[in-house]
């Protein structure tokens, strides 16, 4: 089968291959070929007679700067939602982010496919039906040219309903303050808080302590159940994640 060339190429593999080999100057071969001189240089200062790659070497977002497409893919890859439900929960942190530009990034990044979480691997029991109003939080780690920031995410167990903010710190008062900026962005009551057992969202996972964390606070001001996961695993994380 013969090589397919790009659609405005004015030469073919073996006339590529004769200039190539050919002792003639360029204003000669451009005119046995019927080409530009320049076309001619261009073949004869390269080893095959294959078309080259258009564009860029290195794919990059002309919409999304490289902290943006980092942000867009950590929640990608820590929550696994589907594209329109991730655009919708990022668009708030990244106001000109559209579907076209977010399926480029994750396609880009090899993502844009969610993967199959059954295979051959024995399947996992479902969570029981619950109310909408039980929120997972949880936070990610987004690496950029400035250093280390954290992504926190909070997703429905059942409407799927996102929300994520990033900031440079990860203490206990962010963590609330976020806890207090998702109540009110949230057009439903939630009743239910699920998140790991980190000392941004608790220390009931110490064996004494003496006040009430300022995450719990929160809860109780809106009276909100705040559970914690057992163990740090994947499968207790964010999608899979059991009260």
């Amino acid at each position: 089968m013969g090589q397919v060339h790009h659609g405005s190429a004015t030469t073919t593999a073996a006339v590529r291959r004769a200039i190539q080999h050919s002792q003639e100057s360029l204003r000669a071969l451009a005119k046995r070929y019927g080409i530009n001189p320049k076309t001619v240089a261009k073949w004869k200062g390269r080893s095959d007679p294959s078309d080259r790659r258009t564009g860029p070497k290195v794919a990059s977002s002309t919409v999304l700067s490289i902290e943006e497409e980092a942000i867009v893919l950590a929640f990608r890859r820590h929550t696994l939602l589907p594209l329109d439900d991730c655009l919708y929960a990022l668009q708030a942190t990244i106001p000109h982010l559209t579907r076209s530009s977010l399926h480029r990034c994750l396609q880009r990044h090899g993502i844009s496919r969610l993967p199959d979480t059954e295979g051959d691997k024995p399947r996992r029991s479902k969570f029981k039906t619950c109310p909408i109003g039980y929120f997972h939080i949880d936070i990610a780690e987004v690496q950029t040219a400035e250093g280390k920031l954290r992504l926190f995410v909070a997703i429905d167990r059942t409407s799927k309903f996102a929300y994520v903010e990033l900031h440079q710190q990860a203490g206990k008062m962010v963590a609330a303050e976020f806890l207090r900026r998702l109540i009110e962005t949230v057009p439903y009551e939630i009743h239910t808080i699920l998140t790991d057992n980190g000392i941004q969202f608790t220390n009931r996972a110490c064996d004494t302590y003496a006040f009430h964390h300022i995450f719990d606070r929160v809860c109780d001001e809106n009276d909100i159940e705040h559970r914690l996961t057992k163990v740090k695993h994947p499968w207790t994380r964010m999608v899979r994640s059991r009260g």
